[in-house]
């Protein structure tokens, strides 16, 4: 027995035309002050960089101990 598909429902309100071209028309652009500037985000990642140095060379010695005990092991 195959999966029912069911039909997508139209999301938009009963709304008459009218009603839906006056409120289009209205908007209201925010105020220039209101708007974040491009300088104001300044992100700091030193410690993102700093954890993947630390994974990289654990996973370093991880891989070095296993290559070493593969030695011994056989």
């Amino acid at each position: 027995m195959s999966k029912k598909r069911r039909r997508k429902r139209n999301r938009t309100p009963n709304v008459p035309v009218e009603a839906h071209r006056a409120s289009v028309s209205t908007k209201v652009e925010p105020s220039p002050q209101s708007l974040p500037g491009k300088g104001d985000f300044n992100p700091d990642y030193t410690y993102v960089l700093e954890d993947l140095k630390r994974i990289a060379m654990l996973a370093g010695t991880f891989i070095a101990v296993l290559i070493i005990l593969s030695f011994f092991l056989r």
